[in-house]
């Protein structure tokens, strides 16, 4: 019987367990975005996963959309990352970097005065934290044809660092309302010309970025991270289940490490069946995430619905998650409290069980 304890191949990786560490935002790095040793420790402690992914991080100077993300686009940064990778690897773990542009989700107040760049002059709903406290977000400038060159050479440049730095492979966020999802779903892309419009000129971003990426990684060492359904950072599209179905059409032939989807939306005002047309219509691993219990991962493996779950807030108050699932010990609740301030407390200094 298959379940989170079996080991398992995702594209060219082998991992001991099924059980996935979610990139998890937590605002750790210093002001320059370089990782931290209280990062070191924490990646390390929960080197028991199957794999972690690694949290969402700058694939450019300039494109910050939370205040202290690490990034990947400085030799500092690539020394630093290295400690972390080198760190999990003496554990026994692996650990894949999520290549990430935050698009119109960046803030002047948190790129030296910069307006960030979308796919459509369409500002997200609501504020952001900054130094400066809380802003509204801006109006974006329009992503030019003529500028996707330079986004896709920040990309390139970001997975040649990644490999630098010991990663293991590399996840290219397409989800969550950032750069590549503002293309991807018609809701926030309203251009015209090659990456407006159909389906096929949407998604034409992810895939110049997916053939860069796996040029420098090569097949079966890449992830794509997609969310479809999720309405977070004022995202919509207008048939979710009609981009999911032509996203995994197109990412079968890529020969992927694996394809991990979020399966609902965080403040449900979209709702549909995407793993269902995910299956119908990939090949290859499959990994999701968003609110799985343990039995009920267990089943979707057991079913061969999925190759993998990736936990998310289970692993920032239980470092021993693993362990934990293993023996059927509670887990901790994490302190909502700290989940983005900028020190070792609620961070790394939570402790396994007893």
């Amino acid at each position: 019987m298959t379940d989170l304890f079996t080991p398992v191949t995702l594209g060219k990786v082998d991992l001991a367990n099924r059980i996935i560490m979610a990139p998890l935002t937590r605002c750790r790095a210093t002001i320059e975005h370089v990782p931290t040793d209280i990062m070191v420790d924490y990646y390390s402690q929960r080197a028991s996963a199957g794999l972690i992914i690694a949290e969402a991080t700058m694939v450019a100077e300039g494109h910050s959309a939370f205040y202290r993300e690490p990034g990947i686009y400085s030799t500092e940064q690539v020394s630093a990352w290295r400690k972390v990778c080198d760190a999990v690897h003496a554990k026994g773990g692996k650990i894949f970097l999520q290549l990430w542009h935050g698009g119109r989700a960046c803030h002047p107040a948190l790129n030296n005065g910069a307006v960030p760049v979308g796919a459509s002059a369409i500002a997200i709903n609501g504020s952001v934290h900054t130094p400066e406290g809380k802003l509204p977000y801006v109006v974006p400038k329009v992503l030019k044809d003529s500028d996707i060159p330079d986004i896709l050479d920040h990309f390139t440049k970001a997975a040649i660092n990644a490999k630098e730095a010991g990663f293991d492979g590399v996840e290219i966020h397409a989800a969550n309302g950032y750069l590549i999802d503002q293309f991807l779903r018609d809701g926030s892309n309203k251009r015209d010309g090659e990456y407006g419009g159909d389906l096929e000129n949407r998604s034409r971003l992810l895939f110049e970025v997916l053939d860069e990426v796996v040029n420098v990684w090569g097949r079966g060492y890449v992830g794509v991270r997609l969310s479809p359904l999720n309405s977070f950072n004022s995202m919509q599209d207008s048939d979710p289940l009609s981009l999911t179905e032509y996203l995994a059409e197109r990412l079968d032939e890529y020969d992927l490490a694996y394809i991990h989807i979020m399966r609902a939306d965080f403040e449900q005002k979209q709702s549909g069946d995407v793993l269902t047309t995910v299956a119908d219509n990939y090949d290859g691993n499959v990994i999701a995430n968003m609110g799985y219990s343990f039995a009920e991962a267990n089943a979707a493996l057991e079913s061969g619905q999925l190759e993998a779950v990736a936990f998310g807030m289970p692993f920032i108050a239980n470092p021993d998650l693993v362990e934990r699932f293993a023996k059927g010990l509670p887990l901790a609740e994490a302190d909502q409290a700290t989940l983005y301030s900028h020190d070792a407390k609620g961070y790394s200094d939570y402790p396994k069980a007893s």
